[in-house]
């Protein structure tokens, strides 16, 4: 099937042919047998790199109207809506933020690029453009069986169809073991593939090598005479080499920002861009054009440690950028949004070798290398470490293979030993990643979404909660949902905490702060606990009321990222919290959980720091967090901060403090 045969514009097509797409992939061609491009529900269940983009390009550029483009990550956000923004004469709008608002701007756009939560809180605002939409296309479905973001993303889609029943649903998964049911509940057809435009082998390493599931074998000895060195991570060195050598590039996960930085410092030994000449000098001249794509890789590679010197100076982004003068990078969530961007985009550009990553870059963002190395197969929660999810293994794995680029992608599993290569080949490479399931019974989450169905006006009743709840991912999969008892006790809760309140005639309706807390996007829990502050606040000394005392009472509320509190500076926050206590709102010894609480303080006096000057390099210093962790805090700070004023002139409480942090921040 070719794109000149596809209902599209003259214009359309002439852009997707200037940029090499002429010819189908058999996933894009059994997503338009399927119905994609005449308003068919379609359900894309296919590997990383197979076309899933091109299928919502097809899907929202013949659809009857405006488009949303639903997706988890800001990053990727980013990434769709500049692809849908060169589309010829499509009008694209993006919204990730302002939770508070019902974005009126992204009215009249051809397409719209979202986040689910910004979708779900314009709805709650009063967005009327939601209404006007011909199709909605939702990126990472499976995201749907997420504690996190999943009853979210579910509840909006649900809310979407409800609210415009003929409007048209194309879902995009990675390849999970039930997208069967996916499918059903959103009355879809679902387009189900293996295919792959680059192949891919999958293996584990152990004693000295790599067995592949084709049957394939890579000799790949590894010296690890050093008392001082790890098997695991010089075997990680030794494959990711060899790729390079070979003319690919390589992403290596591992399992923790310090791992990734360790594993970028270990690599920048192995000189890269050097071994990417040696490899060029014994090429073709076909092959040396394609080994690392530029003319001379030391030197985009030094054009890149200046880029990232340029977009910010500090302790973690000058480690990054003498890594990346050898070709070399590391990628997690401490990293600023502008050195992640940079890195990623010189990563595509074939200007680095290779990428040090936590699994989070696996989530998304477009970066497809010749190998990709999974060293590290378990995560630290907290209590202990856990095996990855095999979906989550699968996602890494899938970034192996660039099309257009390699005539093949390798992933390899790194195993501590023979017994383990056994445990990690039927774990990962024989299995099948997990059923999605829904996460919606959470007692959290219950709360969050009943309180916005009674506050939109669209239930009055627990009854009519049951109803509207009647539509989602989890009632489709449930005979009996048995939602009655959970959501009784989510409305009771509700009540007890004044969000929601009886009305004479046997149902419910919102209070004003309830109706509050739904629209500034906050949970009932962080609603809760910000009236909490607001009436200790209410029995202070006026004088005693500062910065600090705003910025206390949002950072210990559910809704702020937790800062790591070290052993060796809780004496320090203690000391701080105890000197200013009567700056707080929580007593010493009134914390419900201390260690939370003195976490909270620390992240509001890092705070209270920013506003009163300290730069990005002091605070990353003084309190070992990372650029990014100080970007994201800084972020929700101005979010909750913003809610804080808005609940404080519902009750009645005068706090200046909130409005003045918020515009210093």
């Amino acid at each position: 099937m070719r794109v000149a045969d596809l209902p599209l514009s003259a214009e359309h097509v002439a852009h997707f042919e200037a940029e090499g797409i002429e010819e189908l992939y058999p996933p894009q061609a059994a997503a338009v047998e399927a119905g994609v491009c005449d308003g068919g529900n379609v359900v894309a269940a296919v590997p990383t790199a197979s076309g899933k983009t091109f299928v919502a390009e097809l899907a929202l550029l013949t659809a009857d109207g405006p488009g949303l483009y639903v997706c988890p990550l800001r990053a990727l956000a980013r990434e769709k809506y500049e692809e849908f923004d060169r589309l010829p004469g499509v009008d694209a709008g993006i919204s990730t933020g302002d939770y508070d608002s019902a974005a009126s701007d992204l009215a009249g756009r051809d397409v719209v690029v979202a986040t689910s939560e910004k979708v779900d809180s314009a709805i709650r605002n009063g967005a009327e453009w939601v209404d006007d939409l011909a199709c909605v296309v939702v990126d990472e479905v499976h995201l749907l069986g997420s504690p996190g973001r999943g009853p979210t993303l579910e509840v909006t889609l649900a809310t979407l169809r409800r609210r415009s029943p003929d409007v048209q649903v194309v879902a995009l998964s990675a390849t999970v073991d039930n997208p069967g049911a996916i499918a059903s509940w959103l009355d879809a057809e679902l387009v189900e593939s293996t295919w792959r435009p680059v192949d891919l082998r999958t293996g584990v390493y152990a004693d000295d090598g790599v067995r592949f599931d084709d049957g394939t074998e890579l000799s790949l000895p590894v010296d690890a005479a050093d008392p001082g060195s790890d098997v695991d991570t010089e075997a990680t060195a030794e494959l990711v080499a060899d790729a390079v050598a070979d003319g690919g590039q390589a992403l290596a996960f591992v399992s923790s920002r310090r791992e990734a930085e360790a594993l970028a410092d270990r690599l920048t030994d192995d000189r890269l861009t050097d071994a990417v000449d040696a490899a060029r000098e014994g090429a073709s001249p076909d092959a040396a054009d394609a080994i690392a794509g530029v003319d001379d890789p030391g030197m985009a590679a030094a054009e890149v440690a200046e880029e990232l010197r340029e977009a910010g100076a500090t302790a973690t982004g000058e480690r990054l950028a003498e890594a990346a003068a050898w070709g070399v990078a590391f990628h997690h969530a401490g990293l600023s949004s502008d050195h992640r961007t940079l890195v990623e985009r010189a990563f595509r550009q074939r200007r680095l070798a290779v990428i040090c990553a936590t699994p989070t870059l696996a989530a998304g963002v477009n970066v497809p290398a010749r190998r990709v190395v999974v060293r590290d197969q378990r995560r630290y929660t907290g209590s202990g470490t856990e095996w990855l999810p095999v979906l989550e293994v699968h996602q890494m794995c899938g970034r192996a293979g660039r099309p257009h680029l390699d005539p093949y992608g390798e992933a390899v599993l790194v195993a501590d030993d023979a017994d383990e290569r056994g445990d990690l080949w039927d774990r990962y490479v024989t299995a099948d990643p997990e059923r999605v399931e829904s996460k919606l019974r959470d007692p959290a989450a219950l709360r969050t979404h009943t309180l916005a169905l009674v506050a939109t006006g669209v239930a009055g009743s627990q009854a009519e909660v049951l109803d509207a709840l009647g539509g989602t991912f989890y009632a489709s999969r449930t005979s009996n949902p048995n939602l009655g008892g959970v959501v009784g006790d989510a409305v009771a809760a509700l009540i007890d905490d004044g969000l929601l309140a009886p009305t004479d005639g046997g149902g419910i309706e919102a209070t004003a702060l309830g109706a509050q807390v739904s629209r500034q996007y906050v949970t009932p829990d962080t609603g809760v606990r910000i009236v909490e502050g607001l009436d200790a606040v209410a029995s202070m000394d006026p004088d005693d009321v500062t910065e600090l005392t705003a910025l206390e009472i949002v950072c210990d509320a559910p809704d702020m990222v937790d800062t790591y509190l070290g052993n060796a500076e809780r004496a320090e926050i203690y000391q701080f919290a105890r000197s200013r206590s009567a700056e707080l709102t929580t007593g010493m010894t009134e914390a419900d959980d201390f260690e939370a609480w003195l976490e909270s303080v620390k992240t509001a006096r890092i705070l209270a720091e920013w506003i009163d000057g300290a730069s990005v390099e002091e605070l990353v210093d003084a309190y070992r967090i990372g650029p990014g962790d100080l970007e994201s805090r800084i972020e929700r700070a101005e979010w909750l901060l913003g809610a804080a004023a808005a609940l404080a002139d519902v009750v009645g409480v005068d706090v200046p403090a909130f409005a003045s942090a918020r515009s210093r921040l």
